[in-house]
């Protein structure tokens, strides 16, 4: 089976790349020419020579070595260790001391991710760290984020990361393109408080390719006095629940099963021509159908106030808390803006993260879903919290149990 990469291509393009293939594609695919070669279902497209960066990457590129270096011999440095989704990372809500420089490592990693086990749908993930989403980062605002971002030897595919929260260079994006065996370090300065998406964007049909594939995530930038209401009293959380809803394009063949392939990038063809479609397979949260129910549901207890954070990469969609609500809900995503308050059912933009903020009230299984409910109760988009502690009547009560009314 042959590897995507071509070392000896990878060592020849090196220095024409500058970190610049995102737009080298997507110049590209403005000209109609979508990438360069015709992919077959063995190879993965950026096989091909990429054509020249465009002349502003190039300015880009060489202004950021002429500016000055920033003085960071005043910053604290301090190493968050990532978790698995849906946990968060060990953090302070309100900011002790000033800015940090805030050091991070993730591994790009392509896993055979089962999506639904009751039809054996299944899909070469490409992920941050092993996990859809990719893990939770949490930092404050006016940190820096000091990513290394490490490509294993054995991958078969390029990978990046832009990130939302950040500014130039395409989120960071054209500074961090990683072939199989590399990694590189990148810094940038948490300017603006919210939730904001991550994602990998390596350029042309392969940046939704790798979306849709799961390679997404959340980077939370908290003000550094912590959460307030519209009237700047402060608002704290018991915990994070941390779902990212992933729309996946799985091809079938011609019986109507789904298609099974033995290394990432296999499915290349395959799955531009079932993302055309515009039409999911599966909406799941956390990468796969029940992640996130059953003995994987969100535990709590009445009196609990939860942070849930949202992230959707591709797709629009609208949580819902049924039996709950959105006491305080930031559906943009951004927290200089004063949170919407008693929110039945909210709105998540594609490409965008939202955070709703809940204190439980009564015991029970309250279920989380996209309230699009065909994409909930048949495409996957579920989550549970499960609730423990006494039932309160004054809030609810069964007057009459169901019973036979005689005619």
């Amino acid at each position: 089976m042959p590897k995507f990469i071509n070392p000896a291509l990878v060592k020849t393009n090196r220095r024409n790349v500058l970190r610049g293939s995102l737009l080298a594609g997507a110049a590209a695919m403005t000209a109609g020419a979508g990438m360069a070669g015709t992919p077959s279902k063995r190879m993965a497209p950026h096989v091909a020579p990429r054509p020249a960066a465009p002349k502003f990457i190039l300015a880009e590129a060489e202004a950021q070595v002429a500016a000055p270096k920033v003085d960071l011999s005043g910053y604290t440095r301090v190493r968050q260790e990532l978790v698995a989704p849906p946990f968060a990372p060990a953090h302070e809500q309100v900011a002790t001391g000033g800015p940090k420089i805030v050091e991070i490592r993730m591994e790009t990693k392509e896993v055979l991710l089962t999506v639904d086990e009751d039809t054996g749908a299944s899909i070469w993930a490409l992920t941050y760290n092993g996990s859809v989403p990719g893990p939770l980062i949490i930092v404050h605002q006016d940190d820096y984020v000091e990513l290394t971002l490490a490509n294993p030897a054995d991958s078969q595919m390029e990978h990046n990361i832009d990130f939302h929260a950040s500014s130039g260079a395409l989120g960071g994006g054209g500074l961090t393109h990683v072939y199989p065996g590399e990694e590189t370090v990148l810094r940038f300065k948490a300017t603006r408080p919210g939730v904001f998406t991550y994602h990998c964007a390596p350029g042309g049909a392969m940046i939704p390719y790798h979306v849709t594939h799961g390679m997404n995530g959340t980077l939370m930038v908290l003000p550094r006095d912590g959460l307030k209401d519209a009237e700047g009293n402060p608002l704290r959380y018991d915990t994070i629940a941390y779902i990212g809803e992933q729309d996946f394009y799985l091809p079938m063949d011609e019986n109507g099963d789904y298609k099974t392939y033995e290394v990432a990038g296999e499915d290349f063809s395959d799955s531009v021509e079932a993302m055309r479609t515009l039409t999911p397979t599966h909406s799941v949260f956390n990468g796969s159908v029940g992640a996130l129910t059953g003995e994987n549901a969100f535990k709590a207890k009445v009196g609990d106030t939860v942070l849930m954070i949202h992230n959707q990469a591709n797709r629009d969609t609208r949580p819902h808390l049924i039996g709950g609500h959105g006491d305080y809900v930031w559906e943009n995503g951004k927290f200089a803006n004063p949170p919407q308050k008693d929110q039945e059912t909210w709105f998540i933009r594609g490409g965008s993260a939202g955070a709703a903020m809940y204190t439980f009230l009564q015991p029970g299984v309250y279920a989380y879903v996209n309230h699009n409910l065909i994409e909930a109760a048949l495409l996957g988009a579920t989550a549970h919290f499960v609730v423990d502690g006494a039932w309160d009547n004054a809030l609810m009560e069964q007057v009459m149990p169901p019973h036979v009314v005689e005619t």
